[in-house]
């Protein structure tokens, strides 16, 4: 039985609820025909131009993005911009985009993140809105090797792995928020964590909190922080269709703004 894009885009809905998405969001079907076959699906964090000619060229009928194509709204699309022209060639190859974005940080980004550092999570850091999560390591282990096993584990990237605080200092207990993560320092601290794992730590939040005496700060790159979770969509996504799943893949294309670093 032919799968469609409407049949994936109803799975992706059941596995990371819409509803769970922060109000400000734009998730779900962005481009494509719901009735169109799918035998091939992508997953990458962005959708940019890389992402989508890599779909194209690997005959994806269908690209899963984290992040949205469209978060705020749009009156036009046209080749003037580079939104407008990938939007065109997603349409052109019959190429379908969804996007699972803070409904996927609330059930699986932290989760696949914390997954590769072997941190068992408790709780979410933000009970409110159950972003982040906080755990623990199974042994003990210095800030200096446990920013050794982030940038390990992480996709290398030109800006690396930013460390703040005593690199001898024990680390066990660990609060990880993938992506963007400066706004939950205090919540980091009240959880007990003697590190924060993250991405895109802003220069007066992070020397203010560390000042104050609050726990070491490990930052990634948004694009690295947010990768793990691509093969969690998948294979979740494998785990809602059974046999009916199109086959599929995981873009390792890095997608961060940076492409040096020059030390």
């Amino acid at each position: 039985m032919t799968i469609t894009v409407g049949d994936v885009a109803a799975a992706m809905d059941r596995i990371f609820p819409p509803a769970t998405a922060q109000a400000w969001d734009r998730v779900g079907l962005a481009v494509g025909d719901v009735h169109a076959p799918v035998r091939r699906i992508g997953f990458a964090v962005d959708p940019c131009e890389a992402s989508v000619e890599e779909a194209i060229e690997r005959g994806a009928d269908m690209l899963i993005t984290h992040h949205p194509l469209y978060l705020r709204g749009t009156h036009a699309v046209t080749s003037r911009t580079a939104k407008g022209r990938w939007t065109a060639a997603l349409i052109r190859s019959d190429t379908a985009l969804f996007s699972a974005h803070t409904n996927a940080d609330v059930a699986a980004s932290t989760l696949a993140l914390a997954a590769l550092l072997g941190v068992e999570l408790e709780r979410p850091l933000d009970e409110a809105s159950g972003l982040g999560g906080v755990g623990r390591l199974s042994r003990p282990t210095s800030l200096r090797a446990f920013a050794d096993l982030v940038a390990r584990s992480l996709p290398p990237v030109p800006a690396g792995v930013l460390v703040g605080g005593d690199l001898a200092r024990q680390v066990r207990r660990v609060a990880i928020c993938s992506g963007s993560g400066d706004s939950f320092l205090a919540e980091a601290n009240a959880a007990g964590a003697d590190v924060y794992l993250t991405a895109d730590l802003r220069h007066h939040p992070a020397t203010d909190h560390l000042w104050d005496g609050g726990c070491a700060l490990v930052c990634a790159t948004h694009w690295a922080s947010e990768w793990p979770v691509l093969a969690l969509m998948d294979e979740r996504l494998r785990s809602e269709l059974g046999d009916r799943a199109p086959e599929a893949y995981v873009s390792r294309i890095p997608t961060d703004p940076w492409t040096l670093a020059v030390r």
